[in-house]
């Protein structure tokens, strides 16, 4: 995980908890989580836009010819 082991991970949660406080601290794990399955949707999402495109593309030249 990024190079850090256990105990880097628990100082800088005991650290994100002392700055933030123990109540702000599962909203910003609630949006970081949201943030991150935002992304993962968005990546897979050009290739499903993609698809459709190349199949129209592919119909046109069939017409075509």
């Amino acid at each position: 995980m990024f190079g850090l082991g256990m105990p880097e991970v628990i100082l800088i949660l005991v650290i994100a908890m002392v700055v933030f406080g123990p109540s702000k601290l599962p909203a910003m794990g609630a949006s970081v989580g949201k943030a991150i399955r935002e992304f993962q949707i968005a990546v897979k999402e050009p290739v499903s836009v993609i698809e459709p495109k190349v199949v129209v593309e592919k119909r046109e030249e069939s017409q075509k010819a």
